[in-house]
């Protein structure tokens, strides 16, 4: 699809969000569109239902179809299978970063943390569908930085009971920080808290 459209649009089905996580989804992107979704089995959900912008706010509501088979259940715990809850918290974080680039930010996404993560429930191998409520309450460009910044609170729900919230769940998007020529070594190829290695 068109960028225009991209941005237009307000949900998304699994063949879109596996395309974007490849670098696919957007024929025309513009200048700094580094931006990637984890591809499956690490991508966290199987659809955006919506989508909403107002001002600097905004919302999200999107779905996770439970599979027995799932690659956690098979080591998380071996003779007790549940679903991790940092995953539910990777799920926020992944539509966080998501809604940043549809919002128009442009360069990679990163969680940046959260204020307060609660877990009430979990998520069994029988259960169905997890669906993840976020609510935007700011969306930011910093200007004169080519980066982005997003805050929500976010509810996780399975099977219509609610099992955690996040309150505070922030994602930036930055330029110039995307590691496009893995694996070879270069500046982008360390991590840790200095921006760039030298003597590479």
């Amino acid at each position: 699809m068109k960028y225009e459209e991209f941005t237009n649009r307000n949900d998304f089905d699994l063949n879109h969000l596996i395309s974007f996580a490849y670098g696919r989804l957007v024929e025309d992107p513009p200048e700094n569109f580094d931006a990637r979704l984890p591809a499956p089995p690490f991508l966290m959900f199987d659809r955006i239902l919506s989508m909403t912008k107002e001002g600097s706010r905004g919302s999200i509501i999107a779905e996770q179809d439970i599979r027995l088979d799932a690659w956690y259940f098979q080591c998380h715990f071996p003779g007790d299978p549940v679903q991790p809850g940092c995953l539910c918290m990777d799920a926020i974080w992944q539509l966080l970063g998501f809604y940043c680039v549809w919002r128009g930010a442009l360069g990679a996404g990163r969680a940046l943390g959260s204020n307060e993560i609660i877990f009430q429930g979990q998520i069994r191998p029988h259960n169905k569908v997890a669906r993840f409520e976020i609510m935007v309450s700011r969306f930011q460009d910093l200007k004169n930085t080519g980066s982005s910044l997003a805050v929500a609170d976010g509810n996780v729900l399975i099977d219509g009971d609610l099992i955690a919230t996040a309150r505070g769940a922030r994602v930036g998007i930055f330029q110039g920080i995307a590691y496009t020529d893995y694996p070879n070594p270069s500046s982008r190829s360390f991590g840790g808290s200095n921006r760039e290695k030298k003597g590479i």
